[in-house]
């Protein structure tokens, strides 16, 4: 169920939504330039290691791994990817987004038990 085109479809729309939410807390967090600089580099930053850190052989990611890591890994990191933007649209006051972000990524990670389980087993 992972590699249906909907289920895919739904993660990088969570993907891209979270890079928002990181953007979106770092404007919140700090005035003046601080903020400019925090918009741009927290999601660079996610967005760099969500797509250096891969597992070899992940369908979800063309199979290419540049930074090979175990399956486990990948999991944990993703599971902190998409909690802290949950936590970020929380705490940016976007609330009815955070709780929705959160339930979609969940609901993602139901669908996709199938990759779970493979990356736990990787």
């Amino acid at each position: 169920m992972s590699q249906n085109p909907l289920n895919l479809t739904l993660r990088f729309v969570l993907e891209l939504a979270g890079l928002y939410a990181f953007g979106a807390w770092g404007w919140i967090q700090h005035a003046g330039s601080m903020r400019y600089l925090l918009v741009i580099v927290l999601p660079l930053i996610a967005g760099t290691l969500w797509g250096l850190f891969r597992v070899p052989g992940d369908a979800s990611a063309s199979g290419n791994a540049v930074v090979a890591v175990p399956g486990w890994m990948r999991l944990l990191m993703e599971i902190i990817f998409f909690s802290f933007a949950t936590f970020c649209l929380l705490d940016a006051g976007m609330t009815g987004m955070g709780w929705g972000f959160g339930i979609a990524s969940l609901f993602h990670y139901i669908l996709s038990y199938d990759r779970v389980v493979w990356l736990l087993k990787s």
